[in-house]
């Protein structure tokens, strides 16, 4: 009798004998896009080691005027930090700065002046030039020393200063050189990259062969390539969030080993600082039998006339010495989190329970990114197999991968913080629910399982991010025809059906309102109005001046692109709004920053193409019902909390699905083999494509608190492997 072995080893060998051709030919494309990689790596992204293989280098140290250390290191101070270098006379191609090696790892600006046969004088920046730019350099970086001169002709004298605001003096230099040869530096990771981005031109180029394979005739080899793109996208949103390890909170004696606590395999630290435990507090205090937080808010606290006056509370914090904890719900003489409790039951309080310690919320983060990124194209796969007919392998992952990767989560994950875990998990569940609701839609014997889970979903979402019900409309279009048109709803089977796609709603309604009710005094006071933040949110009401400058921050704004990478930068902000206006660093509106979305406007015509297929109208409902759903919530956003750049999440993903959607049904409608078709499809590519790298780019932008910020000198490690040109 055959063992599994036996079975698993004699499929293989039936799937290498159907498949040998495309397996030839995967690895024939596989060997190019490597080679091609190779020399990009070693001709293009090392060209300045070739450029400067003939220089003749010059040690300019004994020109130093700098202390030199007993094993001969030059001493730069917060004194002695200027270099100076006169009489050179020969042409400069570049410096290098030979920081030594073993200091603490820091980054240091470094402002370069000389003189050349163009100059007689240091030259700056002018009402009509530019001068020569700051640059960055870190201590422990070597291809951050190098830094190339574009001179004219012989150079006279040769000033740098070395300095920054946050330097740590002394700074030690084995030596500074001109005309350095820049060795060669064979860099795995962007050698990698650069494999990965040929390795999509080719997968997904107009003529690839993805695009003649549909899901519904290959489902084996469509499901197995869907699987393994989900699966580097796990991969890759992973390391992403453990990237920034100064906001992950766990900590081994490899990763974090500074918080280890030497004994365990792994164990978790706080992160943040006092005011981001919120949910731990609110775990321990539920543990414990309570509802608001253990901590005692300070005694002038609880007798001023108005705590949410925020410059009355500083002014109050810097007589009395004692600090109270913001952004948290204060109301009678007691904090409380405001934030949706759901995150706190599914993580906080059962971690505590168990192990007496703070669940790190940057894994509640990732977990949920996890199940949002297997919702998104469980849903999607749902669409394409049973809801269209000619939808191709290449298609689907063509708008696969603009739903996740442009949907605003990889700016949760660049920040896992409290702030993100809510939206997270909201937009997990959401897309779970509607992934439930599609199942149960399509199925007979067990269609009230699928309403009940999927309902489920829809309605734990209050308990995260409130304004994010809206997504739960779409149950109108899904089930208005079956359960009211057709009448469903009066049978047996129909009532049952129904009963199961309501009762979630109101068994978690019921859990909210006690919960709001044992706090606030109210079902429906969720405790935002009582937040100790930067303005009096009790006073601040519904204001329709507040609504033109977030429909142009969040919608329109174009991104502020500059020519230094990773080239977007935040976006100015302007209003003629005259009251306050809450507002955080952003980096332009959905619309004009995700080309993809350039699809919404033909929404009417693309519909109707729909319509004369379809005696329903389903998708044109769910259509309409999420485009709408995505400006409510953006203008909800705005009014109740500002404008920030977290809250693209809540409303990105709403548009981006109506955008597929419509793909789909444009899809069904072009003739195959056509140059219409050809034409789309490359235009669609070019779309998808632009949206993919302003996302990926925003991950890789400077910000306070991030892994840019916390360790600036491993940041620039990151821009050296992309900047290689300077």
């Amino acid at each position: 009798m055959p063992t599994p072995l036996d079975d698993i080893q004699s499929r293989l060998r039936f799937a290498l004998v159907v498949y040998q051709d495309t397996i030839k030919h995967v690895a024939k494309c596989g060997i190019v896009v490597l080679v091609v990689a190779l020399i990009l790596e070693t001709f293009v992204f090392n060209f300045n080691h070739f450029a400067s293989a003939g220089y003749n280098t010059v040690n300019l140290s004994d020109q130093l005027n700098l202390i030199q250390t007993s094993d001969d290191k030059y001493r730069v101070s917060s004194v002695n930090h200027t270099l100076e270098f006169s009489n050179l006379n020969r042409e400069v191609r570049n410096v290098r700065i030979d920081f030594t090696d073993g200091q603490a790892a820091q980054t240091v600006d470094v402002t370069i002046h000389f003189t050349d046969a163009a100059h007689q004088t240091y030259f700056d920046s002018t009402e009509y030039t530019a001068g020569i730019p700051t640059t960055t350099v870190a201590t422990n970086c070597p291809e951050s020393e190098y830094i190339n001169l574009n001179t004219a002709g012989m150079v006279g004298s040769l000033r740098i200063e070395i300095a920054g605001e946050d330097v740590q003096y002394p700074l030690l230099l084995d030596g500074v050189y001109v005309n350095a040869r820049i060795p060669f530096q064979f860099n795995m990771g962007r050698f990698a990259l650069a494999a990965a981005v040929l390795a999509l031109v080719y997968i997904f180029r107009p003529k690839s062969s993805i695009y003649r394979s549909y899901i519904v005739d290959h489902p084996v080899k469509s499901r197995a390539c869907i699987i393994l793109t989900v699966a580097i996208e796990l991969y890759l949103v992973t390391s992403f969030l453990f990237l920034g390890s100064n906001l992950v909170g766990v900590a081994t004696s490899s990763y974090n080993a500074g918080s280890w606590d030497g004994t365990s395999i792994v164990n978790t630290f706080e992160v943040g600082g006092e005011n981001a435990q919120q949910y731990a507090e609110l775990a321990k205090a539920m543990a414990h039998g309570q509802l608001y937080l253990e901590e005692e808010p300070p005694q002038w606290l609880q007798d001023m006339d108005d705590p949410y006056d925020k410059g009355a509370r500083d002014e109050l914090q810097k007589a009395t010495g004692e600090d109270y904890l913001f952004d948290v719900a204060y109301h009678d003489g007691h904090y409380y989190v405001y934030f949706g409790v759901v995150p706190v039951l599914v993580f906080y309080l059962p971690f505590y329970l168990l192990t007496g310690a703070n669940f790190p919320t940057a894994i509640g983060v990732l977990v949920a990114a996890w199940a949002f990124i297997l919702g998104c194209s469980a849903l999607l796969d749902r669409f394409a197999r049973y809801h269209f007919k000619r939808v191709s392998l290449g298609l689907y992952l063509l708008l696969q991968i603009p739903l996740v990767f442009c949907c605003g989560i990889l700016y949760l994950v660049k920040h896992p913080t409290f702030y993100s875990l809510p939206i997270m998990m909201a937009l997990a569940f959401s897309v779970w629910g509607l992934y439930f609701w599609m199942r149960g839609r399509a199925s007979r014997r067990t269609a009230a399982g699928w309403y009940f889970a999927g309902s489920l979903c829809m309605a734990l979402v209050v308990g995260c991010r409130p304004q994010l019900v809206v997504l739960s409309f779409v149950a109108f279009p899904l089930f208005w025809r079956r359960f009211i048109t057709e009448g469903h709803l009066l049978t047996k089977r129909g009532a049952l059906e129904f009963a199961c796609l309501v009762a979630p709603y109101c068994l978690v309604a019921a859990g909210l309102f006690w919960y709001n009710k044992a706090r606030f005094g109210s079902i429906t006071d969720f405790g935002a109005n009582y937040n100790l933040t930067v303005n009096d949110m009790t006073k601040r009401g519904m204001n329709v001046g507040r609504l033109a400058p977030a429909l142009f921050a969040y919608f329109l704004q174009p991104p502020n692109v500059t020519g230094v990478f990773p080239y977007i930068q935040a976006v100015d902000f302007d209003t003629t709004y005259m009251g306050q206006t809450i507002k955080e660093v952003t980096f332009g509106g959905v619309f004009a920053c995700l080309p993809f979305l350039w699809i919404l406007p033909f929404a009417k015509r693309i519909l109707a193409l729909r319509i004369r297929q379809r005696a329903t109208r389903t998708i044109a409902g769910v259509t309409i019902v999420l485009v709408t759903s995505g400006v409510v919530v953006g203008l909800l956003d705005a009014e109740m909390a500002g404008i920030l750049q977290r809250y693209y999440a809540d409303f990105s993903f709403m548009f981006l699905m109506a955008a597929v959607l419509l793909a789909f049904i444009a899809n069904e409608n072009i003739p195959y083999r056509s140059r219409m078709r050809d034409l789309l499809m490359s235009v669609l590519l070019a779309l998808v494509a632009a949206s993919v790298v302003y996302s990926a780019l925003l991950c890789l932008v400077a910000e306070t608190g991030w892994y840019s910020d916390i360790y600036s000198w491993a940041y620039q490690n990151i821009l050296e492997t992309f900047m290689f040109w300077t």
